[in-house]
């Protein structure tokens, strides 16, 4: 019922492939990396499942004592790079409180195992292109996301106070000048700015990134008053 060889198995050889090669430090990140990955598949991959595979998940994931498997447990290494994306673009970022260093190895090690996957015929081209490109993209923007976040965090939390007269939602950079952006909220669609930031911040923002938080129209200007996170 389940996969020859499961995820758990496929990751954990490419483990031990890099442990050969690697510093103990290193290893380390590659190592924190792929657990959090097996965190990310097991809580979140089942929703990609089509109706017979789900089912099987559900009936394993939910029996008693030693018939009990999580994801990584059931499935093969074919569901690995369709969930990079949803790794690095939410879970990474919205579940895991990570320094930059780990931010920016999560890149690196997701290129890594990719290339790792291809060698052993464990992925198409198509899925290998997407995730060696998602990779890169991953080491160069959670850290300075994870930065910007930082900034703007900093910035409103010591300006402002929230009040009910402000709009919680995650907002879409859509355009950034030095000193100003201007959002897209998620629920009404409205462009809101420019709101005024520090250069530094803006200087970090990317548009189409997405910023959750809170603004407020004061006058006739709005402004950012609450930042939670900021992902790319």
């Amino acid at each position: 019922m389940t996969a020859n060889p499961t995820i758990s198995e496929v990751l954990a050889s490419y483990l031990a492939d890099e442990k050969a090669r690697l510093a103990a430090n290193t290893y380390g990140l590659y190592a924190e990396v792929i657990e959090l990955l097996q965190h990310s598949l097991n809580g979140y991959a089942a929703n990609s499942l089509d109706k017979d595979e789900y089912e099987l998940w559900e009936e394993l994931f939910n029996a008693d004592g030693d018939r009990h498997r999580e994801f990584c447990e059931i499935f093969g290494p074919e569901h690995i790079l369709p969930h990079m994306g949803e790794f690095l673009s939410y879970f990474m970022v919205c579940k895991v409180m990570a320094g930059q260093d780990l931010l920016r190895a999560s890149g690196t090690v997701t290129k890594k195992l990719t290339k790792w996957l291809a060698d052993k015929g464990y992925a198409t081209a198509e899925e290998i292109d997407d995730a060696m490109e998602r990779g890169a993209d991953a080491a160069r923007d959670l850290p300075r996301a994870e930065k910007l976040g930082a900034l703007l965090y900093e910035f409103t939390s010591s300006k402002y106070s929230p009040n009910d007269t402000d709009i919680e939602d995650r907002f879409e950079i859509k355009r950034v000048e030095p000193g100003k952006v201007w959002l897209e909220g998620f629920d009404d669609g409205r462009l809101l700015g420019p709101i005024t930031l520090p250069a530094q911040a803006t200087k970090l923002c990317r548009v189409g990134w997405t910023i959750f938080g809170a603004v407020r129209e004061t006058g006739k200007k709005w402004v950012l008053v609450e930042a939670w996170k900021v992902y790319p």
